[in-house]
């Protein structure tokens, strides 16, 4: 008998430390709170609270899972030193960092994110761009952005910022138009990553009426609207790459009427008219030309 109690005294006191080094053990692998880290980091702390990181109502939030640890891994040595140490503390905006890593951790909970699954094609990966160089874990903007739009874009895209402020442009300034609604950031099938697969696709999302069909089809325009439009602004009316005639003589140059233009002045002498341009606007007659249902001569000459 005496036997048997000595053996279930030994059993439990085996249990007792085995609980007591498994806890010790759990409370040193154990993350830390958010409101540890708002100790130091007020600031950072109430950035990441406005953001949707740090929404409980968000079902796959850090704010339902490990809080700051969940971007900038463990801080319990860093918090034990103080804040002065902490090599396992991952800083975003820490030169040294590598780019992929910084991808990789906003991928390893946004990888399946709607959008995201021609990031790895795109032509911002292969330029070095980072999810941090345009999204902050703490923003309080709309999709944690670090600026609005266009405002963000045009920190990288300097030249873009000159052409949207010319006087024909598209209401990009005005903020009617954003840059994402033309182009996916996170890449895409399009050239200059578009949402369409060419860019007369992307343009017929706005410009429908210019899609046809006609009965005379402008051979430009079906192949590429940027053949005579540019994209973002120009110094010329309804976005042209050069004013008219000038834009219609650069394929137009002979014909019935060619569009040579004269420089001598006797030219002008006489009473004969002349068949030339003389600088006159081809719209004065050929309004329609994106392609015209004219029945004149089976439309070819795209008049009302």
């Amino acid at each position: 008998m005496k036997r048997l109690f000595c053996c279930l005294v030994f059993c439990a006191l085996t249990l007792a430390i085995g609980w007591a080094g498994s806890g010790e053990a759990g409370a040193a692998q154990a993350g830390i709170s958010p409101e540890t880290c708002r100790g130091c980091h007020q600031d950072r702390y109430a950035s990441y609270a406005e953001s949707i990181h740090g929404k409980k109502g968000i079902r796959r939030s850090p704010a339902n899972a490990e809080g700051c640890e969940s971007c900038h891994g463990p801080g319990r040595s860093h918090v034990q030193q103080g804040g002065r140490g902490g090599a396992d503390i991952f800083i975003f905006g820490k030169r040294g960092v590598a780019d992929t890593a910084k991808a990789e951790k906003c991928l390893s909970c946004h990888a399946e994110s709607r959008g995201l699954a021609h990031w790895d094609m795109s032509a911002h990966k292969a330029a070095g761009v980072s999810c941090d160089s345009c999204h902050s874990v703490h923003s309080g903007r709309s999709k944690n952005l670090k600026a609005s739009q266009p405002d963000l874009c045009l920190q990288c895209h300097r030249d873009l910022r000159i052409q949207i402020a010319k006087q024909s442009h598209h209401p990009v300034r005005e903020g009617k138009v954003r840059c994402t609604d033309c182009h996916d950031h996170h890449g895409g099938f399009g050239t200059k990553m578009v949402k369409a697969g060419t860019i007369n696709e992307l343009c017929y999302k706005c410009h429908a009426e210019k899609r046809g069909p006609f009965l005379w089809e402008h051979p430009p325009v079906e192949e590429n609207c940027q053949t005579c439009h540019t994209a973002h602004g120009s110094n010329h009316g309804k976005l042209l790459t050069s004013r008219v005639p000038q834009l219609c003589q650069s394929c137009h140059d002979t014909g019935g009427h060619p569009g040579t233009i004269y420089t001598s002045f006797s030219n002008f002498t006489g009473n004969a008219t002349t068949n030339r341009m003389v600088a006159r606007s081809c719209l004065n007659c050929h309004s329609e030309v994106h392609g015209s249902t004219g029945p004149s001569s089976r439309g070819q000459f795209m008049v009302r």
